[in-house]
């Protein structure tokens, strides 16, 4: 093994080194020259032992498991599963007799005493060893004068340490009180955020910061570097960032000042004595560098647990130490008195701020029901006919109320009934209409008012309850609704929830059973395998129009249904399909709501979605919920299920139970509001009392999130001067995509103008291309948001016709942008096949990797 050669070189010149250095060794000290036998009797043992440890010793470490394994195999050992240990031990013996040095031998070769050589080269060990020792000497010397002083300064350091926090709490009061005098006040953002703007906002007013620690929060307008697990960041500093620096400054000029000063002459003497030299400023210095860093992060500390006020006042009184110490002694007793005063203050303005949370709050979200409603609930899977049950006995009855989740479902059902002859009106947030005589209303569920009175109210989609930002509409229509029936329909997971917030009130459960099975396939879907009948799921806007571009170039006619599609739009791209106009339907998750279509497979080409936060794969009620789209008695008696991939694990969710709703959403309501006013007359003040508000057990509060958003861009405007706080909450909680800029903009131009007593401005209307026409949709819709709430219901008539144009240019557009869709390269816009999987094309793809490599190998 050639490594083996090499090492042995290399051990064999270690091992003659250390041979000499202890011949050296044992000549230095003694008296008299020895001779070499003497050398040899008394070192043999030594020197027999030395070559073995260090060949041993280099083999060992330096040779690889991998190749000590080789070795030994080749000696026919078993090695493979051998442990490191033995594998290691069984190497070293067979090391012990591999080629070894002859270091006595060599010795008497090299050495042979000629007598002058011999006598020489005592000699020079001799001196070499009186060196030594003299070093050795001065070491101690210096070793000792070393921890004598380390000893004086380390008393020193903590005799002198409160002197030391006077003169930098004094410094620091003089440079607080330049920074209240000329500093600026910028409002509170997040330090990381350096491409935020700083807002100035006066000057800095020292009665409003009550502990140094309050004021240290302040930013400082600069911007420096720090470091959070071990990388270097840009940030904005805050005061804390400065004083930490000052404070440390001072501490390592003024704790070695005081320490030389004050050390005993002797020992500075001893010192320049033994180091030849005298113990400087900078010597100290280096010295100190421990107790700098401990005392440094001690008087930062303490300097924060200083009252303002204190340093204030300590400012006006010249440094004298004797004076300053009275002072500081005094401050700190008064410290305890205040710190005490004021954790009682705290506590009684936590317990005041209960009271208040509890009165604002209270019971409001117990249930209140009427012991004379017969709560008829219809539970069961989708497609079981659960709400044409409950609508039928809504019909049958002399007024009712159909709440739905969905505009589109409210839409359906009000021309249902006014169909079968029954006059209904309809009411959601963006349109009115009222038939003749109409005693019965289809509705979307946040249009609900506990105060009018019915035969029959239907709610639908009960299992919305859980949704965190809408279920409190369900809540509120569930325990609030005024009627004599009450029919809720809901999946099997609400149920529980459901009979316990009804409690023990007359409740009737009629359990729905599907007629028509489902079977998932077991093969994995794929474009090509598309049929007539199916209605095809993804999760994206964009995808549905993709997928529904590669379907029609494939030849099928296509239907489509999105979220953001207009429900006018939705409502005939669906009618297309029942009629057979379209044999295909490309969906995005809105088909699994209330939609009963002829459907004779659902297939799911994802199975994951964006829930706005992530993307996670779908759950077992979403699953459910979808599937069951699948199936028409007398058209499909079996609903096919099939999936692109993941089979085994979504059939597996499609069959699990559903875990129980567990918790159901609440919000804010006028009684609360009102109670709220008593206190407070802004919904800031509102806003961080809902965050303190702790939900009772089983419900979830709404998060509010863009209601606070959109009242941050009016906050301390003239909108929220001019309105009452309810009417302006009205306003922001109006439903509308809060999450596009231009639909945004609008609802701010249109606020201002309110407050004005101006024209509202109208909405932009562009219809160029389909995203253009959606978008216009949405911006009419909000318009007509305002108008019904203004209740300006004239104005709402004439721009009700101008929604349905946009609609009716939406359903052109789907048919016409869709056949143009074309996947093109992202980097070079080359046309791509429809079922291309990538972004970019082959080319671009290699181009960039070729690319990639000539910078490597470059």
């Amino acid at each position: 093994m050639k490594r083996l050669e090499i090492l042995h070189d290399e051990a064999v010149q270690q091992t003659k080194q250390k041979a000499m250095d202890d011949l050296d060794r044992f000549l230095g000290s003694k008296d008299t020259c020895p001779s070499y036998e003497e050398y040899i009797t008394n070192r043999r043992h030594y020197l027999e032992q030395l070559w073995v440890n260090i060949w041993l010793n280099k083999v060992t470490n330096d040779v690889p498991r991998k190749e000590k394994k080789e070795f030994l195999r080749e000696k026919d050992y078993e090695v493979e599963g051998v442990d490191k240990k033995l594998i290691n031990k069984v190497f070293r013996n067979e090391m012990r007799t591999y080629q070894s040095f002859p270091l006595l031998e060599w010795l008497d070769s090299e050495i042979a005493p000629d007598k002058s050589d011999w006598n020489e080269r005592y000699v020079q060990a001799k001196e070499l060893f009186i060196q030594r020792e003299e070093e050795k000497k001065q070491q101690e010397l210096e070793k000792d004068v070393t921890e004598r002083l380390r000893k004086e300064i380390d008393h020193l350091v903590n005799q002198h340490r409160m002197t030391a926090y006077l003169y930098i709490r004094h410094r620091i009061a003089l440079i607080l009180m330049d920074d209240f005098k000329n500093g600026v006040k910028y409002k509170t953002i997040d330090t990381f955020r350096l491409e935020e703007k700083l807002e100035e906002q006066g000057s800095f007013i020292p009665e409003d910061y009550s502990m140094i620690s309050d004021f240290f929060q302040e930013l400082t307008g600069e911007i420096h570097k720090t470091t959070h697990w071990d990388r270097g960041y840009w940030e904005y500093e805050i005061y804390f960032d400065k004083y930490e620096q000052i404070v440390f400054d001072l501490t390592s000029k003024i704790i070695p000042e005081l320490v030389l000063n004050n050390l005993s002459v002797n020992l500075l003497h001893q010192y320049e004595v033994v180091y030849n030299d005298k113990l400087t400023y900078k010597d100290l210095k280096k010295m100190l560098a421990e107790p700098i860093y401990s005392f440094g992060d001690y008087y930062i500390d303490i300097i924060q647990e200083e009252f303002v006020a204190d340093l204030v006042n300590l400012a006006e009184i010249p440094f004298d130490e004797s004076v300053h110490l009275e002072v500081y002694e005094r401050d700190l007793a008064n410290r305890e008195i205040r710190k005490a005063e004021e954790k009682a203050a705290l506590e009684q303005k936590k317990q005041k701020e209960k009271q208040m949370l509890q009165d604002i709050f209270g019971r409001e979200y117990s249930p209140s029901l009427s012991e004379n409603i017969q709560y008829i609930l219809h539970i069961g899977e989708t497609n079981t006919g659960k709400t044409h049950h409950a609508l039928r006995a809504m019909k049958e009855a002399k007024s009712g109320l159909y709440l739905s989740p969905l505009r589109l479902l409210a839409l359906e059902v009000f021309d249902k009934l006014n169909e079968e002859g029954i006059p209904c009106n309809l009411k959601t947030g963006e349109e009115e209409k009222e038939m003749p005589g109409a005693k019965h209303i289809s509705c979307t569920v946040e249009m609900f008012y506990e105060k009018d009175i019915f035969d029959v109210v239907v709610i639908d989609e009960a299992q919305m309850l859980a949704d965190k930002d809408r279920g409190f509409s369900w809540y509120k229509a569930i325990t609030q609704a005024n009627a004599k029936e009450v029919h809720i329909i809901g999946s099997r997971n609400v149920e529980p929830m459901l009979l316990e917030l009804l409690g023990d009130s007359n409740i009737e459960v009629h359990d729905y059973t599907r007629d028509i099975p489902l079977q998932v396939e077991s093969k994995e879907f794929s474009l090509k395998d598309a049929r007539k009948g199916d209605a095809i799921v993804c999760f994206s806007r964009r995808k549905v129009l993709e997928t529904a571009s590669r379907l029609q170039s494939n030849g099928h006619s296509v239907s489509m249904i999105y979220g953001s599609m207009p429900p006018e739009t939705r409502k005939k791209q669906m009618h297309r399909f029942s009629k057979g106009e379209t044999n295909i339907i490309v969906a995005t998750d809105a088909i699994g709501m209330g939609l009963n279509l002829p459907i004779r497979r659902i297939v799911f080409l994802e199975t994951e979605k964006f829930d706005g936060t992530r993307r996670r794969r779908l759950n077992s009620q979403e699953v459910k919920q979808i599937a069951g789209r699948a199936g028409r008695k007398g058209i499909y008696n079996i609903g096919k299920v099939a999936f692109s991939k993941d089979i085994k694990i979504m059939r597996k969710l499609l069959e699990q139970q559903d875990e129980p709703v567990q918790s159901f959403a609440i919000g804010p309501t006028n009684n609360v509001f009102e109670r709220f006013q008593k206190y407070y007359h802004d919904l800031g003040n509102f806003f961080d009392l809902w965050e303190k508000f702790e939900s009772p057990y089983g419900t979830k509060k709404a998060s509010l999130f863009e209601e606070r958003e959109l009242y941050e861009l009016v906050r301390d405007t003239e909108i929220e001067a001019k309105l009452n706080m309810m009417d302006l909450y009205g306003f922001l909680h109006l439903p509308f995509s809060k999450k596009e800029q231009e639909l945004t903009e609008q609802w701010l131009h249109t606020m201002f103008a309110i407050v004005d007593g101006t024209e509202l401005p109208e909405p932009v209307i562009k219809t160029k291309n389909l995203e253009q026409q959606e978008v216009s949709y949405k911006a009419v819709g909000l318009h007509l948001l305002f108008l019904y709430r203004l209740e300006r219901k004239t104005e709402a008539i004439y721009w009700e016709r101008v929604r349905e144009e946009i609609a009716d240019g939406v359903h052109e557009s789907l048919n016409t942008e869709i056949s143009t869709m074309t996947k093109t390269c992202q980097r070079c816009g080359r046309a791509l096949p429809s079922d291309f999987k990538f972004v970019v094309c082959d080319s671009c793809h290699f181009s960039r990797i070729r690319k990639k490599r000539k910078r490597y190998y470059r």
